[in-house]
């Protein structure tokens, strides 16, 4: 049966405190979703992010982003005194330096005032998972040397030797103790609201970033898993080639997995990653699939990403072990960019669905496989992507010749040209039509979320005026008239 699906990031949400959270917008957005008759949300990486914000730079594959803890829930918890709030902020656009502090003090008051109560719980919870509480010492750690990344750490922590990791766990022990309380609140929250979620028969689909941050907790709990020399430091690192996104190529930065090690032990660190997100949702989004299948590698100390090297990734082996640990999970993958033979053999071998972006049909050439005319039912069809300009801003910029060009593939409205570009997914073969809530909403630039190959002023993107019956109505339509 085709199904129609949403993407709204959790951060995008409406919110009274600069960001969006897990409280009672993101409630009303599952309301309206069913209203609308959309079966699917699709959310961005929900972890804690770093310099940039972006979640695909995560401080850990295994915690959750505090800044989605809902302050108005935690009251109602009794976490929180209502006196200790954070300022009420309307920005048009997420001020991430602002909730950075802001954000921070509200938890530590929180903390202080009600460890106390849950710390059974809080503690309980560290035991039972041990990847957070990784994540806890190694934020713990990170306080203590003002923000430095672990591979400045002194040489001892940095390699996680025993005596010095127990010495630092005793002096560090409250620290550990907040950033785990942290967590628990935050998956309180997650829980609670993927409950509801579930309940009004809606099925999350999320990412699960094929590469870690170069300063996470998973890169230094987890070492063997990586190309890193002995002393946690990277020569080579991850990139795409110059592309559609970027002339110069993008170096990510990224540390590269050692596949030939994982081998040894079943991809277990990767494994352990799936299984986590698994958990978080229903269906997994593989980033950046081909990766998977050959990866590209630039150095470390390269400007751009030009010059590299495409090397053979894990390939069909990765998935049959997945397949062992995970035989219910569905995966979807994100096949965008260069496909190879290997890339194509290995979509082909794992029966995947893929990925499509309408806005890349229009080459003028009738084979291109983004065209309507020419996607398969096993593929998830996009208007744009949180990478893509949104539909608006993608045909504001068309020449004139291009909107010709346009026109001559799809049904072309030129005074709607958005709905016609909806209208053109919608109606394909794919059993998955996925539009942006950008694109519902008819945002032009300042709905854009990333702009690959930049590295600030991204994932600021807020949006309003969503759940109103008339939007749910006409999606609701859309998907009748096109039995989504």
């Amino acid at each position: 049966m085709k199904q129609s699906g949403i993407l709204m990031p959790i951060f995008s949400l409406k919110s009274r405190y600069g960001i969006g959270t897990l409280g009672k917008e993101a409630y009303k957005f599952a309301d309206f979703l069913i209203s609308a008759n959309v079966k699917i949300w699709q959310m961005l990486p929900l972890g804690p992010t770093g310099y940039g914000d972006s979640p695909y730079q995560c401080l850990s594959s295994f915690a959750g982003n505090t800044y989605f803890i809902d302050p108005d829930f935690l009251v109602r918890d009794h976490y929180l005194k209502k006196a200790d709030l954070p300022e009420i902020r309307h920005d048009e656009r997420i001020d991430y330096g602002h909730i950075y502090f802001s954000r921070k003090e509200m938890l530590r008051k929180a903390f202080n005032y009600s460890f106390s109560k849950i710390e059974k719980k809080v503690k309980s919870f560290g035991k039972n998972n041990p990847d957070i509480y990784d994540y806890a010492v190694f934020m713990a750690l990170k306080d203590k040397y003002n923000g430095t990344p672990w591979y400045n750490f002194p040489l001892d922590l940095r390699l996680r030797e025993e005596t010095a990791l127990k010495n630092a766990k005793k002096e560090l022990g409250n620290d550990i103790n907040y950033h785990l309380y942290c967590q628990y609140l935050f998956f309180e929250q997650w829980n609670a609201l993927k409950k509801y979620i579930h309940s009004k028969k809606i099925v999350i689909m999320g990412d699960l970033p094929i590469y870690v941050a170069p300063d996470s907790s998973d890169a230094w709990a987890n070492r063997s898993a990586f190309q890193l020399n002995s002393e946690g430091q990277q020569e080579y690192c991850a990139a795409v080639p110059p592309d559609y996104f970027s002339e110069t190529g993008q170096k990510w930065g990224n540390p590269l997995y050692d596949w030939e090690s994982m081998r040894n032990n079943g991809f277990e660190f990767v494994i352990r990653r799936m299984k986590f997100v698994s958990k978080m949702f229903d269906i997994l989004r593989l980033d950046h699939f081909i990766g998977y299948a050959n990866y590209y590698s630039v150095r470390n100390d390269a400007v751009d990403a030009k010059i590299g090297k495409w090397i053979d990734g894990p390939g069909i082996e990765l998935f049959e072990n997945a397949h062992k640990s995970l035989p219910h999970t569905k995966f979807v993958a994100e096949d965008l960019g260069i496909m190879s033979e290997k890339v194509l053999m290995l979509m082909k071998q794992t029966g995947f669905p893929c990925m499509r972006v309408i806005q890349f049909a229009f080459s003028g050439e009738d084979d291109n496989m983004h065209l309507p005319q020419v996607i398969s039912s096993n593929t998830l069809y996009y208007t744009s992507t949180h990478d893509n300009d949104t539909s608006k801003a993608f045909w504001d910029v068309q020449s004139e010749e291009n909107r010709n060009i346009i026109g001559q593939f799809i049904p072309l409205n030129r005074k709607q040209p958005v709905n016609s570009l909806i209208k053109a997914v919608y109606s394909s073969k794919a059993d998955y039509a996925v539009i942006p809530i950008a694109d519902w909403l008819g945002c032009g630039v300042e709905g854009k979320i990333n702009s690959p190959g930049t590295s600030v002023g991204n994932w600021g993107a807020r949006y309003s005026g969503y759940t109103n019956k008339k939007l749910a109505e006409r999606i609701k339509k859309f998907n009748k008239k096109y039995n989504r």
